[in-house]
């Protein structure tokens, strides 16, 4: 036995098209559950310390607050074609200049107004050695939200027997385009409240400072004797008496990216990726929204770890080069591992 997925009705879109929520478990009992709308995770459902189950993730009940809400939160999201922030919605290929949607003030975010947390993805499943397997299919046109290239984009949910969760992202384009995919779960490892009691470690030195939009400046600047120091595991209400953070860390070789725990249920969460850089968001702009099964989300309810390129990386010679081009193959990988501390 290797685990197990099941498949059924979660709603219909407003235009009437069927959404499905797939269930995925592994031997352990360990529950994912995403829709094949916007791919997203709705459910992470773990063992804590008491061997209880607790939700550790952030969501709606229904597709359609998920469809009227999900362009201000992202909750539980793939995010495309560009994760994060551009200036201006603009960068320039070779000697064209492309314009995107701007729907975050001045700049493009997440992809745009009508990025991969809109779109329905085709779907398939496998039962592998490892786990169970969810994959998920979506060809972004040439121009959508302004973007350049037909992109082909696959990605693809393993819920392991080892309560990993890993997700691939794979791209090819038929012309030069930028891309840098994410996925945007806001994760409570109480699975209620605020995050206050819950310590982060984030193996990085340094961090990439904004301006009043949030736009890098174009600085990579060490963390040491700033309040982006996570190099030791730190309490995050402390940190956030402080800062909100909205930050990209820029992260060093290490094999573990960021670790997180929750201090009430000893829930673990290891996070290791093949991206240069992490996103910690930390629930800044959640202002008082009916979530699942009634809870309350305000502000630092969760946290957001976004593996990625560096935001605004296109307009940042001195960042990643985040350009495919035709004949390429844009991969990333990144894992969430969850386990209990006593």
């Amino acid at each position: 036995m290797f685990g197990k997925i099941t498949k059924e009705l979660f709603g219909k879109t407003q235009i009437g098209t069927p959404v499905f929520q797939y269930t995925l478990e592994n031997q352990n009992g360990m529950i994912v559950k995403a829709l094949n709308f916007g791919g997203i995770i709705t459910n992470i459902w773990v063992k804590d310390k008491f061997g209880k189950y607790v939700d550790v993730v952030l969501g709606f009940d229904s597709l359609e607050e998920y469809e009227k809400l999900n362009h201000k939160y992202y909750f539980g999201a793939v995010i495309g074609r560009y994760a994060n922030r551009i200036k201006n919605g603009q960068f320039k290929i070779d000697d064209t200049i492309y314009q995107l949607a701007l729907n975050d003030g001045k700049n493009s975010l997440h992809g745009g107004i009508g990025g991969f947390h809109t779109k329905i993805f085709k779907t398939s499943t496998e039962i592998t050695p490892y786990g169970p397997k969810l994959k998920l299919k979506y060809l972004s046109h040439d121009g959508e939200e302004g973007f350049p290239g037909n992109l082909l984009v696959n990605v693809i949910y393993t819920l392991t027997n080892n309560n990993e969760l890993i997700i691939e992202y794979i791209a090819q384009t038929d012309k030069p385009t930028v891309v840098n995919l994410t996925q945007h779960s806001y994760f409570n490892l109480s699975g209620k409240g605020c995050i206050y009691d819950h310590k982060i470690q984030i193996n990085a030195d340094s961090y990439t400072p904004v301006d009043e939009n949030l736009i890098p400046t174009g600085e990579i600047v060490p963390v040491e004797n700033t309040p982006y120091d996570f190099k030791q595991p730190k309490t995050l209400g402390k940190m956030l008496e402080k800062i909100d953070y909205d930050v990209n860390f820029v992260l060093n070789k290490s094999k573990i990216a960021a670790v997180v725990s929750s201090l009430e249920t000893g829930i673990k969460l290891e996070v290791s990726t093949t991206k240069p850089g992490i996103q910690l968001y930390t629930g800044n702009f959640l202002d008082n929204i009916i979530g699942k099964s009634g809870n309350v989300y305000k502000k630092h309810s969760g946290l957001c770890l976004e593996t990625q390129y560096f935001p605004d990386s296109p307009n940042k010679k001195n960042f990643p080069n985040v350009i495919l081009k035709k004949g390429d193959i844009y991969y990333h990988k990144t894992t969430f591992k969850f386990t209990v501390e006593q």
